[in-house]
């Protein structure tokens, strides 16, 4: 496949993911059409199905820095791709956030009124959530020096880590054609459904990110919408190694576990795909 094409499909759906998924944060956080995280999660789930559906021919549909990275490590993918399969990922999660924005301007200004919040001054993490992601999860509320507590950055980072390596064990079972067990056709469900388990999991505590292009180009929207410095203090430099660093990290580690634990079991099988 051409190198513009895969580009493409990488800007396509890390849009679609970020609109989805980020589309239901805003929904959520500022109308409260959703009750729990549990319904965020699903919509977060689907989309990424969706977008993996949609995309998946065309680039191999990784829509996240992590998994790209990953996927080098472990020899399925061409690492002099990885630049511009993140700059993709980038571009395309940057994008989304502009068109969520555009719709939910409003709501979202009702909802700092509402609520006293001046966004660009501390305090305002409680509706720049709608974009990039804090710990703990604000829940459309300033963090304070207690809510800090329940998740702090070190525990933060480690669960981060977690939910990043179990998604790429996932992945790299699922998309492994020696697991001739697994119908191929359930790939894009599985991965999404990986998704919802672990926002259900630790959305409430890190918002779930396991993804740095999610994160940072939303964070970076957020910033030159208002919010101005906040999104990048918040944490701390949380929002570089909890949301950048521990994903990439996460899924180096779970890369190493298949090829130690699981990936020796499909030994008997053909090997694993050519590089792209």
């Amino acid at each position: 496949m051409p190198l513009k094409v895969e580009f493409a499909g990488e800007v396509l759906g890390t849009f679609l993911l970020v609109f989805f998924g980020c589309g239901s944060v805003c929904s959520a956080v500022t109308t409260g059409a959703f009750s729990g995280v549990v319904q965020v999660a699903l919509i977060w789930g689907i989309g990424i199905a969706t977008a993996i559906y949609l995309t998946g021919g065309l680039s191999g549909a990784h829509l996240n820095p992590a998994v790209t990275i990953s996927l080098a490590a472990s020899g399925r993918f061409a690492p002099r791709k990885i630049v511009p399969y993140i700059v993709a990922q980038m571009i395309g999660a940057f994008l989304a956030s502009a068109v969520l924005f555009a719709i939910y301007s409003d709501a979202i200004t009702s909802y700092e009124q509402v609520h006293g919040i001046v966004r660009g001054e501390p305090g305002s993490e409680a509706s720049a959530m709608v974009f990039g992601e804090y710990f703990p999860n604000p829940g459309g509320k300033p963090l304070t020096a207690e809510v800090r507590e329940i998740m702090p950055a070190g525990r933060a980072f480690f669960a981060e880590v977690v939910g990043t390596a179990v998604l790429l064990i996932v992945i790299l079972g699922v998309t492994d054609d020696r697991n001739v067990f697994f119908p191929k056709m359930l790939t894009a469900p599985a991965i999404g459904l990986t998704i919802t388990l672990l926002i259900s999991l630790l959305g409430p505590l890190t918002m779930a990110c396991f993804n740095p292009a999610r994160d940072l180009a939303p964070r970076i929207f957020s910033a030159l919408a208002g919010w101005k410095s906040v999104p990048f203090q918040a944490n701390g430099l949380g929002w570089l190694t909890v949301y950048c660093i521990a994903p990439v990290a996460g899924g180096l580690l779970g890369v190493l576990i298949y090829r130690l634990f699981i990936s020796p079991s499909y030994a008997h099988y053909p090997s694993d795909k050519p590089l792209n």
